[in-house]
C-alpha cells in the first residue's frame, strides 16, 4: 500500500515537472549484473552525466553552442567550441566530454565504419582520467560522477554496438551504480531525470518485449513504464542540456516498443526540423511516414534523403541511399507506377549487392515486390524467375513461403 501511495505521489510531482525516488522504490546496488540485462541497461546507464553541473556562462554557452552543432552534423565547428572549453578549463571534465561526445555521433551515423572507433575511445578515457583526478581529492564530487557515469555508459554502448558484450556489461554495470549515486545527490537535475526515465521505462518494457530475459530481472529494481515516459517528456523540455537526448530516446520507445506513430513522427519532426541536416533524425521522420501510410510525405522525404546523398551531404551514405530508393520504388508501386517502380527497386537490389556480405532484408523485399510488380503486368515467367532468385536468398520475414505460394499460382 505505501509504495502504491509513493508511486502516486510521484506520478503526481513528475506531471508538475519534479523528481523524486525511482518509481517509489528505493534503488538497491546491484551486486550481480547478467550480461543480457547489462547489455540492455547500457542504455540506461549512458546519460547518467545529462547535467553537465554548473559552468560558468561563458563554457555554459560554448557547451551548448557545441551541442547544437554536433546534432547539426557540424563536427568542426562542434570540436572547435569543446577545444575552447578545454582551454580555458582544462581541469573540468566538460570540454573532454563533449568533444567525445563528437566521434559518437559520427558513430551513431556512420555506424558501419570503423574508423572514428579508436578516437572515440582515447577521449573517453581522457575524461574518466580528468574525473578519476578529481575523485581522489573528494570521492562525492558531484561534477566527476556526473561525467564518469556518462563516459562509462557511452563506451558501454559502443561495446555494444561492435558486439564487445563483456566489455558492454562492464562498463554498464559501473555507469548504472554511479547513476543511482548522482540520483541521490541531486534528485531535483531534470537532465538525471533523463537517465531515470530511461531506466523506468526500459526496466518493465525489456522483459515485455523480450520474455526469456523476465526471471533474470528479478535481479534488478523494477520499472514502470507511464513513469518513465513522463519522465523524459519533462527531461525533452526542462533539461538544461540534455533535451535533445530525451527526444532522441522517446522517438526510439514510441517507434520500436510502442509501435505508436502518431507520437513518433511528432517528435521527429521536432528533432528534423530543429536539426534539418541530421540524417539520423531524418530517416526517422521519413519512417514515421511510411508506418501511418502517408504514401505522398513519405515518397517527398525520401526522394530529398536521395538527393542530400547525390550531393554528398555529411552522414547520407550509400546505406541511406539505398533505404530511399527501395522506399520511393515502393511508393511508386503502390501508385501503380509499375515502370518507374522497377527502376529504383533494380537500383535498391544494386545497392545491396555493392553493401552487403550476403543477401539483407532489404535485398529480399525489394525482389520480392519485383516479381509482384511483374505479376501484376502479366509477365508470368518474369515473376517466376524472380521467385526462384528469392528462394536461393537467406529466408527473411517469411520470404520463402511467401515465393514458394505464388510460385504454385503461377504455374496452375
Amino acid at each position: 500500500m505505501g509504495c502504491v501511495r509513493t508511486k502516486k505521489m510521484l506520478l503526481r510531482k513528475i506531471m508538475n515537472y519534479e523528481l523524486t525516488t525511482n518509481s517509489g522504490i528505493k534503488l538497491k546496488k546491484i551486486h550481480r549484473f547478467n550480461i543480457a540485462i547489462a547489455i540492455a541497461f547500457i542504455f540506461i546507464a549512458s546519460n547518467a552525466s545529462g547535467q553537465y553541473a554548473i559552468l560558468k556562462s561563458d563554457a555554459d554557452s560554448l557547451v551548448r553552442k557545441g551541442a547544437d552543432y554536433i546534432y547539426n552534423v557540424k563536427f568542426d565547428s562542434a570540436t572547435k567550441c569543446f577545444n575552447e572549453v578545454m582551454r580555458k578549463y582544462p581541469g573540468h571534465p566538460a570540454g573532454y566530454f563533449l568533444d567525445a561526445m563528437v566521434e559518437w555521433w559520427k558513430i551513431k551515423i556512420y555506424l558501419n565504419n570503423t574508423d572514428f572507433d579508436d578516437v572515440f575511445l582515447s577521449k573517453i578515457d581522457k575524461v574518466i582520467e580528468v574525473c578519476d583526478r578529481m575523485l581522489e581529492i573528494n570521492s562525492k564530487d558531484l561534477t566527476a560522477l556526473f561525467f564518469k557515469g556518462g563516459a562509462l555508459g557511452y563506451r558501454g554502448q559502443y561495446h555494444a554496438i561492435r558486439k564487445q558484450w563483456l566489455s558492454a556489461a562492464g562498463d554498464g554495470k559501473e555507469a548504472f551504480e554511479i547513476m543511482l549515486l548522482c540520483h541521490e545527490k541531486a534528485p531535483g537535475n531534470h537532465d538525471i531525470m533523463l537517465g531515470t526515465g530511461v531506466y523506468n521505462y526500459f526496466a518493465e518494457a525489456i522483459p515485455e518485449q523480450y520474455p526469456l530475459l523476465k526471471p533474470l530481472t528479478l535481479f534488478i529494481p523494477r520499472g514502470d513504464k507511464k513513469i518513465g515516459v513522463l519522465q523524459l517528456k519533462s527531461a525533452s523540455i526542462h533539461a538544461r542540456y540534455a533535451p535533445v537526448e530525451a527526444k532522441v530516446v522517446l522517438l526510439q520507445i514510441y517507434y520500436s516498443f510502442e509501435k505508436n506513430y502518431n507520437e513518433a513522427i511528432h517528435v521527429a519532426g521536432s528533432l528534423h526540423n530543429s536539426y534539418p541536416d541530421n540524417p539520423y533524425f531524418h530517416r526517422y521522420y521519413a519512417r514515421c511516414y511510411v508506418k501511418k501510410g502517408d504514401l505522398a510525405n513519405y515518397e517527398k522525404q525520401w526522394r530529398e534523403i536521395l538527393i542530400r546523398r547525390i550531393n554528398n551531404m555529411p552522414g547520407y551514405d550509400n546505406l541511406t541511399a539505398r533505404e530511399a530508393l527501395y522506399y520511393i520504388g515502393q511508393a511508386l508501386m503502390i501508385r501503380g507506377k509499375y515502370k518507374d517502380a522497377l527502376k529504383y527497386l533494380y537500383k535498391c537490389d544494386e545497392a545491396c549487392r555493392i553493401l552487403d556480405d550476403e543477401p539483407s532484408g532489404f535485398m529480399v523485399e525489394a525482389n520480392m515486390k519485383i516479381a509482384k510488380i511483374f505479376q501484376i503486368r502479366g509477365e508470368r515467367e518474369n515473376a517466376a524467375k524472380q521467385y526462384r532468385k528469392i528462394l536461393s536468398m537467406k529466408e527473411y520475414n517469411d520470404s520463402h513461403s511467401k515465393a514458394e505460394k505464388r510460385l504454385e499460382n503461377l504455374e496452375q
